[in-house]
C-alpha cells in the first residue's frame, strides 16, 4: 500500500524557518498529486497546500499564503514544504498525502505518519 514518509519537522524559534520532505518509497512521486495537511493539538486537520503531478499548479491555504512554498523534485521522488517566517500557531504534526488537487481531507486516498513541527521560543 502506497505510504509516504515525511522527515524535516523539528524545534524552530518564532521567525524562523524549516523545510520538510516527503518520499513515497517504492513509488514514482511524479505520478500523484500532493498535499501538505496539518493537525494541532486538540484541533481538525487542515490543508496547509497542495501541488500537481508535474508541479505546474499550486495551492495554499490563506494562513500560510507569503510565507509557505511547495515545490517538487519529480527527478528525487520528493515534494517540500519549505516554511518560512513560522508562527506559534504553525505548531502541528505535518502530513503528506496523495489524491486530488484540494486542500479538502476528503480528497486524499493516501497519507503519511506525519512529522511534528514546534514553534516556540
Amino acid at each position: 500500500q502506497l505510504q509516504f514518509v515525511e522527515s524535516g519537522g523539528g524545534l524552530v524559534q518564532p521567525g524562523g524557518s524549516l523545510r520538510l520532505s516527503c518520499v513515497a518509497p517504492g513509488f514514482t512521486s511524479n505520478n500523484f498529486n500532493i498535499g501538505w495537511f496539518r493537525q494541532a493539538p486538540g484541533k481538525e486537520r487542515e490543508g496547509v497546500s497542495c501541488i500537481s503531478a508535474r508541479g505546474g499548479n499550486t495551492k495554499y491555504a490563506d494562513s500560510v499564503k507569503g510565507r509557505f512554498t511547495i515545490s517538487r523534485d519529480n527527478a528525487k521522488n520528493t515534494v517540500y514544504l519549505q516554511m518560512n517566517s513560522l508562527k506559534p500557531e504553525d505548531t502541528a504534526v505535518y502530513y503528506c498525502a496523495a489524491g486530488r488537487f484540494s486542500l479538502e481531507n476528503n480528497a486524499m486516498s493516501f497519507w503519511g505518519k506525519g512529522t511534528l513541527v514546534t514553534v516556540s521560543s
